[in-house]
């Protein structure tokens, strides 16, 4: 049996592509196993699947003064050591970095014991955790063309992210059950991120009687965000955070305002929904986010609205005219060849995994 070493963490984007893979490598007869940090989100969600989890000392590489910058250091070596000796263990053919801080020090210990890597970038432009582990790696896949530009063109390869299996299992009526609705109104799905988004809750409820008139709105709107004077809103919804129900809510929605995380998106493009992607500002991020939604609007994916120019008049603007061109963004998306991630990654896994044997 071949064996791969999954690692990513820190937070849950550089998790669920991994856990994506997982019925596929174990159907091409792997053996997996994962290193992640010792009290990461990652540690929490790899809990839940039958495979060894190993904890190693992680530590952040920050460009700005922080006191935990003269410990971190340690805390890094302190996990090379630990990942070296894991993978002398383990012995695997193979190791797979979603990235995350935590991933540095088992690519650089793999390199020391002559494994293999495979990279996944999620974002345009590389994360600073993933740009040190680019020497390192055999190959590396991305999500965005644009980023190929960033990277070694002997190493790169454009394959979408992988998206776990069971968003494609979702059932239109059993969504629309879940909420309350009819099936013979068209359905807006709002994702304001698992924290929710206080720019787009307001937006959108600002123009709900408008929306009201012609659609049902499911608002995923985030942790302590309901409001609650519109509980009983007839044909809108509100929820902090849906896990399971998530697959059926999609397939039930005709239209999603979303922020514009990696993974998300791709969900989308996977699924095929148009949508309007409203990514954080560079007040709240490094703004990974706006380069991913301008990507996925310049191929026709998406309708994109800056956070610093949303208004309520701005998106209902945007909402018609994304349900006017609906079939146009399907069109550009069924087009794609980032449609089939998991098939193409591990694909680039066996191949690496073959090639050093």
């Amino acid at each position: 049996m071949k064996k791969i070493i999954l690692t990513g963490g820190g937070t849950a984007g550089h998790v669920t592509p991994n856990i994506a893979l997982l019925p596929e490598l174990e159907k091409r007869g792997y053996e997996v196993h994962y290193i992640g940090s010792k009290t990461g989100i990652e540690k929490e969600l790899i809990s839940n699947f039958d495979i060894p989890y190993y904890g190693i000392s992680s530590g952040k590489l920050r460009r700005y003064f922080d006191v935990k910058n003269f410990t971190d250091p340690f805390r890094i070596i302190k996990g090379y050591a630990e990942a070296e000796k894991i993978i002398k263990t383990v012995k695997p053919d193979v190791i797979f970095s979603k990235g995350g801080f935590v991933t540095v020090p088992v690519v650089k210990a793999a390199k020391r014991r002559h494994v293999p890597c495979v990279l996944h970038e999620s974002d345009i432009s590389p994360g600073l955790a993933n740009r040190l582990c680019i020497p390192s790696a055999a190959a590396i896949c991305a999500n965005f063309p644009e980023t190929l530009e960033h990277l070694p063109k002997d190493k790169a390869h454009l394959t979408g992210s992988p998206i776990r299996g069971e968003l494609f299992s979702g059932n239109r009526l059993k969504g629309l059950d879940f909420c309350g609705f009819t099936a013979n109104r068209p359905v807006i799905l709002v994702i304001g991120g698992s924290l929710g988004s206080v720019r787009v809750n307001e937006a959108v409820r600002a123009i709900l009687p408008e929306l009201l008139k012609k659609y049902q709105v499911i608002h995923l709107c985030g942790k302590e965000k309901v409001d609650e004077s519109l509980r009983n809103t007839e044909g809108y919804v509100q929820y902090e955070y849906i896990q399971k129900e998530l697959c059926d809510l999609l397939d039930a929605a005709d239209l999603v305002i979303s922020r514009a995380g990696a993974n998300a998106i791709c969900e989308l493009l996977a699924l095929h929904k148009p949508n309007i992607l409203i990514p954080l500002s560079l007040e709240a991020s490094r703004g990974d986010q706006i380069l991913n939604a301008a990507s996925f609007e310049k191929q026709g994916f998406s309708y994109v609205i800056r956070e610093e120019d949303l208004t309520s008049e701005k998106l209902l603007a945007a909402i018609a005219e994304v349900d006017e061109k609906k079939a146009d963004y399907q069109a550009a998306m069924r087009a794609s060849n980032q449609q089939n991630a998991v098939t193409m990654v591990a694909d680039i896994i066996d191949e690496v995994a073959n090639s050093a044997n």
